[in-house]
């Protein structure tokens, strides 16, 4: 039997995303944008749409709709996160960035410029 006849006869399972381990206030997205901290989520998703995508977002926000933080899920696996921290006045105040197995924290100041903490 050759690879394609394999591939056939026993096709890969699809795996389908487990929406019941987010939390309530997690929504969809296919992609971020923006260069300042937080990003900003783009181009929403529904739910049954992550069965057809091998790559999306879960994003995390707060009551007053304030980014707390994303997962980028590629094939399964995080790519990169972000968490955020926001002060009284909303202005992030801390961020934390995971990508390639390293987490950096970054620290902003009262107008969100980068600090050294």
């Amino acid at each position: 039997m050759n690879d394609t006849e394999d591939y056939i006869e026993n096709p890969p399972e699809e795996k389908n995303y487990d929406t019941s381990q987010d939390p309530e206030n997690a929504r969809y997205f296919v992609s971020y944008t923006g260069v300042k901290l937080p990003v900003r989520m783009i181009n929403p998703l529904e739910p049954e749409a992550l069965r057809n995508r091998n790559t999306f977002i879960v994003a995390y926000f707060d009551e007053q709709e304030r980014l707390l933080g994303f997962k980028k899920m590629v094939y399964g696996e995080i790519e990169i996160s972000h968490k955020y921290e926001y002060d009284t006045a909303g202005i992030v105040r801390r961020a934390e960035i995971f990508m390639d197995d390293d987490t950096t924290e970054l620290f902003f100041d009262e107008n969100g410029a980068p600090s050294a903490g």
